[in-house]
């Protein structure tokens, strides 16, 4: 009974191989989604509860400064690495407190701490059973994607065009390096955080005025253009280096 004996010990060494440990942080992210929805949370991360505690915090924030941007920092990082609906307005909320430029700095350190985070976590529960699962495949797309992989990361910060927590999960899987994921994410994120940041800003008139607030009249094509430009741009290393390999490849 050789092979019953080969998969016998397979079996053993998948199980042996296997930590618990690592339903640690799925347990703890269930948890806090859990907990969000059931406290209802989420009713605090709209426009309207903006407006409507507008003055409480304001005067949160006058009075505790210091304690009242490193708590937003934490409640933003929170928020990414749960990845709950609400960033849009607590990136708006940043501005309205503290201001463009350091609404802007808020929030971008707070996104990029809970971006981290769940970088982290995905690559230590998942990243070794997807590798073992995909084979040689995955191998070869890693290799390729971090070839340039601060070029391709800071395109997908720059333009939103996948949700920010995919972005925040596919380069764990592929085997991205942490520093260079938290240079693109740090990066990537300052143009369109400075963008909404300042639109945050100016809410003051905006709910003073009692005037209905749309962003698709702040998403103007010129800001659109500019976040694409910038995208085009941090793809100019990755076309150079693809222009310069094919010149010294020999003719056919």
């Amino acid at each position: 009974m050789p092979r019953a004996d080969s998969h016998d010990t397979r079996s053993q060494a998948a199980t042996a191989g296997f930590s618990y440990a690592k339903l640690i942080p799925i347990a703890l992210l269930g948890a806090g989604i859990a907990a969000f929805f059931a406290l209802g949370l989420n009713k605090y991360l709209t426009f309207d509860a903006l407006r409507q505690n507008r003055e409480t915090l304001s005067q949160f924030v006058t009075a505790w400064p210091l304690a009242s941007v490193a708590l937003f920092i934490l409640v933003y990082a929170g928020a990414v690495a749960l990845s709950v609906p609400g960033a849009l307005i607590l990136t708006l909320a940043g501005g309205f407190l503290f201001g463009l430029w350091e609404g802007t700095i808020a929030v971008v350190v707070g996104a990029t701490i809970g971006a981290t985070l769940l970088f982290l976590a995905a690559r230590f529960v998942f990243q070794d059973a997807l590798r073992d699962k995909a084979g040689p495949w995955l191998a070869r797309m890693e290799a390729g994607f971090n070839k340039d992989a601060l070029s391709y990361l800071l395109v997908l910060r720059l333009v939103p065009a996948f949700p920010f927590f995919i972005v925040n999960l596919v380069p764990a899987f592929l085997g991205v390096s942490l520093r260079t994921f938290v240079i693109a994410t740090f990066l990537g994120i300052i143009p369109g955080t400075f963008v909404f940041a300042s639109i945050g800003a100016g809410l003051g008139s905006i709910f003073d005025s009692m005037q209905e607030f749309s962003l698709q009249g702040a998403l103007t094509p010129q800001v659109i253009t500019a976040l694409v430009g910038l995208a085009v741009l941090s793809l100019l290393p990755v076309a150079y280096k693809k222009i310069k390999a094919r010149r010294r490849s020999p003719s056919m």
